[in-house]
C-alpha cells in the first residue's frame, strides 16, 4: 500500500500538477482515489503510469491526465448532479464523487458495470449510482445535470446529451477528427452551446444511438 501511495503522490505532482492541472480539489481526489484497485491484477505494476490500459470487453480505463483533464474542465464545486457516459472499470466515478454531489454513470457493458459496483462498494462510495443502457441517450430521467463527463469518442456531441444539461451546464466530449480526437468543452448558454476545444486524445468509440454504429 505504501508503494502505491508514493506512486500515486509522484502521479499527482509529475503527470498532472507538472502538466497544467490547477484545479486543487481535482488533484485531491486523483491523489485520494488507489487507481490500482480499478485495473486488472496483472498490471497493477503500471498503475499510474502515463498510459490507458485495458479493462475487459474491449475498454480501457484512460490515462491519469485524461481524468484529470476532464474533471478539471467540469468546474465543479462539490454540489452538481453529474452523469457520467461509460463507467468502464469505475475509476473516473470515484474521482467524480469526490468532487460533486451526486453522480450518474452509465455502461453499456453488464459486466463492466457489475465490476466497477465491487470496487465502488468496497471503498465506501455511496454516491454514484450505476445503469447499464446506451450512454449516448442520457438518462432523462434524472435530468437536467449540471455536468456531463463522456468517456468515449463521439463523432459529433449527441443531442441527448446538451438537452439534457443545465442552464449553464458543462458537457465534455471526445469527438472524432480523424487522425485524433479532440476532448471538447460544450456549455450550454440558452439556446447556444459554445464549444471550446482542450486537447487531442484517443478513446474508443461511443457506440450507440447517439454515436457510432457497432461494426
Amino acid at each position: 500500500m505504501a508503494y502505491y501511495s508514493k506512486q500515486r503522490a509522484r502521479m499527482v505532482e509529475r503527470q498532472l500538477r507538472g502538466r497544467g492541472i490547477e484545479d486543487e480539489r481535482v488533484l485531491a481526489a486523483m491523489g485520494e482515489v488507489p487507481r490500482e484497485q480499478f485495473i486488472p491484477a496483472e498490471l497493477r505494476d503500471r498503475a499510474y503510469a502515463d498510459q490507458a490500459l485495458p479493462i475487459g470487453e474491449e475498454q480501457t480505463i484512460s490515462q491519469p491526465w485524461i481524468v484529470a483533464a476532464i474533471c478539471q474542465a467540469l468546474e465543479l464545486d462539490g454540489s452538481e448532479l453529474v452523469l457520467e457516459v461509460g463507467t468502464g472499470s469505475g475509476y473516473s466515478a470515484a474521482v467524480l464523487s469526490r468532487l460533486a454531489g451526486d453522480v450518474v454513470s452509465v455502461e453499456r457493458h453488464g459486466t463492466l458495470s457489475r465490476s466497477a459496483r465491487e470496487r465502488l462498494d468496497v471503498l465506501g462510495v455511496g454516491n454514484v449510482e450505476l445503469a447499464v443502457g446506451d450512454g449516448s441517450l442520457g438518462v432523462p430521467g434524472r435530468s437536467p445535470f449540471a455536468a456531463i463527463a463522456v468517456h468515449a469518442t463521439a463523432p459529433a456531441p449527441p443531442r441527448a446529451l446538451l438537452d439534457q444539461l443545465a442552464e449553464g451546464g458543462r458537457l465534455v466530449v471526445p469527438l472524432d477528427a480523424g487522425d485524433a480526437d479532440v476532448l471538447t468543452l460544450y456549455r450550454r448558454l440558452g439556446d447556444r452551446r459554445e464549444a471550446v476545444p482542450i486537447t487531442p486524445c484517443r478513446f474508443v468509440p461511443l457506440i450507440g444511438e447517439g454515436g457510432f454504429t457497432p461494426g
